[in-house]
């Protein structure tokens, strides 16, 4: 993804940035969002790394038969407060993953693969500002059902993509 800069003032362009999820410390930025019940609330110190829209199955049972839209950031820059659960599963990558929610309004939050534990990706619709989570591709578009809504104009991947970094 594109580098996202502090705002200037009055620019056009970085007004999505300034509303008060996304705001800067300094120059670091910082990004908010939360369950639906707020009961977990997170922070993330960083910028987004990619943002992808999956069509993997695992995905679909998530996104209630849709796809999700992920966002990939380092999972030191995560902090979270409230309590979550974990869901352990085996991906159709084969990767070992584990899917964090609100264990109070079922909320996804989260999805980290034990092969990258670098890695956190955030389900963009936690956001509070999900603009800063447009996606750059879509992912297992192989898996996606014959009537799914998949952007023509991101690259398609039929199955995993490379992982990141």
């Amino acid at each position: 993804m594109g580098r996202i800069s502090r705002p200037c003032r009055g620019c056009v362009e970085h007004s999505r940035l300034t509303a008060s999820s996304v705001r800067f410390e300094g120059d670091a930025i910082v990004i908010t969002g939360q369950c639906l019940c707020g009961a977990v609330r997170y922070r993330i110190d960083a910028e987004p790394i990619s943002s992808r829209a999956c069509w993997c199955r695992l995905c679909q049972y998530i996104g209630a038969g849709s796809a999700t839209v992920n966002v990939g950031f380092l999972s030191a820059a995560l902090q979270v407060e409230g309590v979550l659960r974990d869901y352990e599963s085996i991906a159709d990558s084969g990767n070992r993953m584990h899917r964090r929610f609100c264990p109070a309004c079922g909320t996804h939050l989260f999805s980290a693969a034990e092969a990258r534990p670098r890695f956190v990706f955030v389900r963009a619709g936690t956001l509070d500002d999900r603009e800063i989570a447009r996606p750059v591709a879509t992912i297992w578009t192989s898996a996606a059902p014959s009537w799914a809504c998949i952007d023509a104009t991101l690259p398609r991947v039929p199955e995993q993509p490379l992982p990141l970094g």
